[in-house]
């Protein structure tokens, strides 16, 4: 699905639009908390998989966690669209679609680790414009947009601002999965982790945030969703750092995806990807 037709500049927004996405943003995720935390580490959490070929879960705190967030918009943004992950997409009239991601990293929230997260996006025809990503079991909130980026959490506030360039052979890279994608797009990566200095995997959106944060370098990600990448675009851009596809392009539709915390190294990896 695309976003809304109507074209709306971001730098267009009067503050107090602005204002009102960004509170909106805020209760939704709040609303998301409450229902993802009522089911994490619970004793019987079961879940269902949307693939026969594969295991790809959601649980009923996936389901619980979209629909409150609906509630919300239906009340406070009605004139909005939305594109969530577990329901189907509302059009809207205003050129704003909300893009949600009740939890990413399903399968991290069913091991019990704290590293998934709620994704949620403010877009326009050309893309995210803000974004959240909200970890609701360490209490940390990233976000993107209207002139801010920043971090709230059990430290407090603090901005967020990407790492400054080094070379690949200093970098650290994530990635959710080894096996990357196809066996073409897990070639292309194999060909850029073996020069970073440290390759990790497993963390979900989280990774996305690390990079906002200034901790890590590069994430390289292939399959993605609308809703999986479009919180991290914003609030990495946000940041200082650099989204794009595995051809330097905007990719807020998701596909292969390389998050950078600077243009240098973005150019490295890039470079690296196309390669073969």
């Amino acid at each position: 699905m695309h976003l809304d037709s109507e074209n709306l500049d971001p730098q267009h927004l009067s503050t107090a639009e602005q204002d009102n996405l960004r509170q909106v943003a805020a209760e939704l995720a709040d609303a998301a908390r409450r229902e993802t935390l009522a089911h994490f580490r619970s004793a019987g959490l079961g879940a269902e998989t949307k693939e026969s070929d594969r295991f790809d879960p959601v649980t009923v705190a996936d389901r619980a966690s979209e629909a409150a967030m609906r509630e919300i918009l239906a009340r406070r943004r009605p004139q909005d669209g939305i594109l969530g992950e577990e329901f189907g997409p509302v059009a809207g009239t205003s050129g704003l679609t909300w893009v949600l991601d009740p939890i990413d990293g399903t399968r991290g929230y069913l091991s019990g680790t704290p590293t998934w997260g709620v994704l949620i996006s403010v877009a326009d025809a050309t893309g995210p414009v803000y974004g959240l990503i909200d970890q609701p079991y360490i209490g940390e909130r990233f976000e993107g947009g209207f002139g801010r980026a920043e971090v709230n959490g059990p430290r407090g506030r603090a901005l967020l601002k990407t790492r400054a360039h080094r070379p690949l052979s200093e970098a650290i890279l994530f990635s959710t999965f080894p096996e990357v994608g196809t066996p073409d797009e897990a070639a292309a990566f194999r060909r850029v982790a073996p020069g970073a200095r440290l390759v990790r995997y497993g963390m979900d959106c989280y990774a996305y945030a690390l990079i906002a944060a200034g901790q890590i370098d590069l994430v390289i990600e292939a399959g993605l969703q609308p809703y999986d990448v479009q919180a991290p675009i914003a609030v990495i851009e946000a940041a200082g750092g650099i989204v794009t596809d595995w051809q330097g392009r905007p990719c807020p539709q998701g596909g292969r995806v390389l998050a950078a915390a600077n243009p240098a190294i973005h150019a490295e990896a890039l470079a690296l990807l196309n390669a073969g």
